[in-house]
């Protein structure tokens, strides 16, 4: 049994059992079984309509699942509580017209800790302007979010999603903000954030997800999961139904990521 360079040991984060889920009388997933561990850097594939945001929106308790269960841990709250998520949504539902600054973006992300009604308070700010240093937006916060380039406005939507210290942040296609210049910053920053989180990365782009996730699933109507990363080619075929040329990254090797103890 090949391990992560970190084993993924003790009681998850996240447990789903034998969850099903749809909408209008359909199901789209059914016997998804799946555990996400602390600083996990879970990867989700699989083809389009083949259930990856159904998955997403019963991760963020916005579908309630039609079977099965979803359990989370919280470790920060000593297990009680809720488990707390942090969410980069897909680049299509962004509304770029919306009047709205890099800074009160990620002040957004906060909006479940303030009272209505209520300002942000000067730590919350101070949270705020910390987080887009980070995610390198220095001196754009009173920026419109229609002046960024897709690089930048991901990055502040990251940093709506980290604002919180989340256990947990789910990242639906990050790669479909199209400045490619950026993903490579995107790739360090997610690594830096691992290290205190575990990430949810969902993709329908292989070559992308694989140079950097702990552990991996395929999500296509059902879930198949590898804790250890190491896939063939046979396996991708299997799973995604077609050529993985198509995919645009030519043969993929068996490949195992990081170091890993036997």
């Amino acid at each position: 049994m090949t391990h992560h360079k970190e084993p993924m040991t003790g009681s998850p984060l996240i447990e789903i059992k034998d969850l099903s889920a749809g909408y209008d009388g359909r199901t789209v997933l059914h016997d998804v079984n799946l555990c996400v561990y602390e600083r996990d850097f879970l990867g989700i594939i699989g083809p389009n309509g083949g259930g990856k945001t159904t998955l997403v929106k019963c991760l963020l308790g916005l579908l309630k699942p039609t079977g099965g269960s979803i359990v989370c841990h919280p470790r920060r709250s000593g297990g009680e509580g809720k488990l707390t998520m942090g969410y980069l949504p897909q680049y299509s539902t962004i509304d770029r017209k919306f009047p709205i600054t890099v800074e009160e973006v990620v002040l957004s992300g906060l909006s479940g800790q303030k009272p209505l009604l209520s300002r942000f308070t000067p730590t919350q700010r101070e949270k705020a302007a910390q987080v887009m240093a980070r995610m390198g937006l220095e001196g754009l916060g009173k920026r419109a979010i229609g002046t960024l380039s897709g690089g930048q406005l991901q990055r502040a939507l990251l940093g709506r999603a980290v604002v919180s210290d989340p256990e947990v942040v789910i990242l639906d296609e990050p790669s479909t903000y199209i400045d490619k210049r950026f993903e490579a910053r995107l790739y360090q920053l997610l690594a830096e954030l691992n290290k205190e989180r575990a990430i949810i990365l969902v993709s329908h782009d292989i070559g992308t997800v694989l140079q950097q996730v702990k552990s991996i699933a395929c999500v296509n109507e059902t879930l198949d999961y590898h804790p250890d990363t190491g896939i063939t080619e046979e396996w991708l075929e299997r799973n995604f139904n077609c050529p993985i040329e198509l995919l645009g990254h030519g043969t993929l090797p068996h490949r195992v990521l990081g170091e890993h103890k036997h």
